[in-house]
């Protein structure tokens, strides 16, 4: 038997806003989108092109307060072939939220306070 990992879902409150920041920040793009009929929900799985990878955002009208991440002790981590360059620019962008030198990594936060681990590729 074998399992493979195909998308994680973060819910959101702004969907254009975390679209947008996806986009910017770490390059993904929309694959595909799913609406509900009574316009309750809407799901949106983006991906770094040609990686089979997804990230689902979803939308609930329904839920207009922020969502609680508890202590945030979970995150979704990329490898970025340019760390410098993605540093630099993330900190322009002002989502770094924490970095960790010693270890060579940092994070950014999305506009829903979820975190993003950048990991350096390693030879």
């Amino acid at each position: 038997m074998k399992f493979s990992m195909i998308h994680e879902n973060y819910n959101v409150s702004d969907l254009a806003r975390s679209l947008e920041f996806y986009r910017q920040a770490l390059g993904l793009e929309e694959v595909r989108r799913k609406e509900a009929a009574d316009g309750s929900f809407i799901i949106v799985y983006v991906a770094v092109p040609g990686e089979p990878f997804e990230l689902e955002l979803t939308w609930l009208r329904d839920h207009p307060q922020k969502y609680d991440l508890g202590e945030c002790e979970f995150h979704l981590a990329f490898r970025v072939d340019d760390f410098d360059a993605a540093h630099e620019k993330h900190k322009q962008m002002g989502c770094i939220c924490y970095e960790n030198p010693a270890m060579g990594i940092y994070f950014i936060q999305d506009p829903d306070g979820y975190w993003l681990e950048i990991v350096p590729t390693r030879k």
